[in-house]
């Protein structure tokens, strides 16, 4: 079984003081920290369960820069067997089809039996990539995966549905699927599972490598094009209430009649 499990690297936007770059395209980001995709976390424990269970490799890929090795080896740590980062100075400003077309030329020059992602990537959410690879792969692919089963030459999944539903199916493998988060509890990586990876070699792979046309990375091979980012306009703020008990009910009593929340 050769699993390989697709990572993005995002920056940690959850409790910072976020500015809009110079041309609203971007925020910045010099100051931001950078970690795994949570819902990539999964995609990683799900791949190390099931190799636990049925045998074979797991190969981890991210196409980030040299600075997201860390995540890679975190990876290594967590169970998988080799990492690869995938990055020249021109992937720069890809969006999700740039990065699906860099991927599917380094899968297919590898054995995959079952490609995971996580469903979304937390700083952009748009929930693209595993669709348009497993397309450019030509394998069949599904997404929200919450349980995932290996039988055989197919694998058996539950996936998420709106108004708490779920449905079960069944796919031929090589395929991908790209999970939900609770799909599992990634585990916890020790100081000495990192000591362990730490001497593993992590290729940096290019453009050369792969074989990938300068029309289909970065800028020149986006499909997206974002014309304009914004910060939300700012409140007022909040009003503090103060006083005894019985006046700060009165006055949220009022506060809530004013907004019509109440009668």
């Amino acid at each position: 079984m050769n699993i390989i499990v697709c990572m993005k690297w995002i920056p940690d936007t959850s409790e910072a003081d976020l500015t809009v770059s110079p041309g609203a395209k971007d925020i910045k980001k010099d100051d931001l920290d950078f970690d795994m995709n949570d819902w990539d976390r999964f995609a990683i424990e799900e791949a190390a369960q099931i190799k636990e269970k049925v045998g074979g490799k797991v190969t981890v890929v991210s196409v980030a820069p040299e600075e997201s090795e860390d995540m890679l080896r975190e990876c290594l740590a967590r169970g998988a067997d080799e990492a690869f980062q995938i990055w020249s100075d021109e992937m720069e400003g890809g969006d999700g089809y740039a990065t699906a077309s860099v991927l599917a030329s380094f899968i297919n020059g590898r054995p995959h039996d079952l490609i995971l992602t996580g469903t979304l990537a937390e700083d952009d959410g748009a929930g693209q990539l595993g669709g348009m690879l497993a397309e450019m792969l030509g394998i069949p692919s599904a997404t929200l995966a919450s349980r995932i089963e290996v039988q055989d030459k197919k694998v058996a999944f539950v996936r998420e549905l709106e108004g708490g539903l779920y449905e079960a199916m069944e796919m031929d493998l090589p395929c991908l699927i790209a999970v939900a988060t609770g799909l599992n509890e990634p585990r916890f990586v020790s100081i000495r599972a990192v000591r362990k990876v730490a001497s593993i070699e992590i290729p940096n792979l290019g453009t050369g490598e792969l074989g990938v046309g300068a029309d289909k990375i970065g800028h020149a091979g986006a499909r997206i094009e974002i014309e304009k980012i914004e910060l939300p306009p700012e409140g007022e703020g909040a009003e503090i209430v103060k006083g005894k008990p019985e006046e700060v009910a009165a006055r949220l009593a009022e506060i809530l009649k004013e907004k019509g929340a109440i009668a």
